[in-house]
């Protein structure tokens, strides 16, 4: 009993004894970096001030670095080692996100040049900064988009192509319209109830981004019409056929303004400053002052000047005969006797002479007799493929268009068994 409470009080005082020296020995000193790189328990990115602005138009760059967080003398010195971007060339609306840590002086600049291109300038403390570009990797595949129209185009692909963002859903639609602008006029021709279905690549990059690419093949009923197109490979070129084998490009675009609503149409209506109820020889297409008017085809100019009521006027003489007459411009950027080419810029939208708003007023003269420019310009179509090229573009026809036909069932079953309140 005697021999264990000695041990017992003998083993007690070597513990005292230990924690006497431990606690007289000095503690070594840990440098702060050291206890901040400890581990996850010390939180370094609370310390990072983020910021994401664009640049605004007609502003410098270093201007726009200025206001998203960095020093004036930052700002010089990161575009200083710019190499990848020209810092006057950076376009307006683009993203700039920077990371500045106010207690090291580190600082991180990312410029979103493109939706697949970045720019990034990095500066660790005690360093110049650095420039890195990074472009982003995309995989493809193709998915099937489009609907019925209840208004327009652009509505029609918006509702049925769940498969991009929504910005992307409205490029989409105009790039469609671009290919189909020697066919269609989609302000005037495309009705309620026409359909569209269009088989198109889908480009997904690794951060997550989805984009459109190609068009590989589309069909429509508009106006009650049906019109297929698709891409095709004759070589080293590719382009976009109707499924006849024909060029969709054609002598003649079918409207003088890339991007358009329309006023009124051909027919009989009331002048709006006569006041008299007359023929009305062509169609108005209401636009902002300035858009650019494009000449509709190939020709020479007959007349370029004012001309009574149309105000600023362009005539176009072309080579199957037709005229084509612009008027109510703003400005005009040809003069009589010049030569044109089919989309060139040929003036501006106003409203000169006769008008009560800004519009186009185009017309269409068919061995001096006006016509419909609707009627007249339906039947415009491009060349046909060569005699040796049509079995690879039928059987590619084939396919494709089975796909597209399987997309459209399917999205369409899809959207028959979602809940009405959907």
């Amino acid at each position: 009993m005697n021999a264990s409470r000695t041990l017992l009080l003998a083993a007690g005082c070597l513990g005292i004894g230990a924690a006497v020296i431990a606690l007289g020995r000095p503690v070594q000193e840990r440098p702060a970096a050291s206890v901040l790189a400890a581990g996850p328990r010390v939180s370094v990115a609370a310390r990072w001030r983020t910021k994401v602005d664009t640049i605004r138009r007609g502003e410098p760059l270093s201007v726009a670095l200025e206001r998203a967080g960095l020093a004036p003398e930052e700002a010089v010195q990161a575009l200083s080692v710019a190499s990848a971007l020209d810092p006057r060339k950076v376009r307006a609306g683009t993203t700039i996100t920077t990371r500045v840590d106010p207690d090291s002086g580190a600082a991180e600049v990312v410029l979103q040049l493109a939706i697949d291109r970045v720019v990034r300038f990095t500066r660790t403390f005690g360093k110049p900064w650095v420039e890195q570009e990074e472009t982003l990797q995309w995989t493809t595949d193709t998915v099937v988009v489009g609907g019925v129209v209840t208004s327009t185009l652009t509505a029609a692909i918006a509702a049925g192509a769940d498969a991009f963002p929504e910005k992307q859903r409205t490029e989409l639609a105009y790039a469609l319209a671009d290919i189909l602008e020697y066919r269609v006029d989609l302000s005037r021709d495309l009705q309620k109830n026409d359909s569209v279905g269009v088989l198109v690549e889908r480009q997904t990059a690794e951060n997550g981004l989805v984009r459109p690419g190609n068009i590989i093949a589309a069909r429509m009923t508009v106006d009650g019409r049906p019109i297929e197109t698709m891409r095709f490979t004759q070589g080293t070129r590719v382009a976009y056929f109707d499924g006849e084998g024909k060029a969709m490009r054609a002598a003649f675009l079918r409207a003088p303004l890339a991007f358009r609503r329309i006023s009124s149409v051909f027919g009989m209506r009331r002048h709006p400053i006569l006041g008299t109820v007359r023929r009305h020889a062509g169609t108005d297409y209401a636009a902002a002052a300035g858009t650019p008017v494009r000449a509709l085809g190939n020709g020479r100019v007959v007349f370029a000047g004012w001309r009574g009521g149309y105000g600023k006027t362009i005539e176009i003489r072309h080579t199957n005969g037709f005229v084509t007459r612009y008027g109510h411009l703003r400005a005009i950027h040809v003069r009589a006797g010049q030569s044109v080419n089919i989309s060139q810029t040929i003036g501006q939208v106003g409203s000169t002479g006769l008008s009560t708003a800004p519009h186009l007023h185009f017309e269409v003269l068919v061995n001096g007799v006006h016509r419909d420019p609707r009627i007249a310009l339906r039947n415009q179509s491009g060349e046909p493929l060569a005699a040796s090229q049509r079995r690879a573009f039928a059987e590619l026809k084939a396919r494709l268009f089975a796909q597209l036909e399987q997309g459209m069932q399917l999205a369409s079953r899809v959207t028959s068994a979602r809940p009405s309140g959907d």
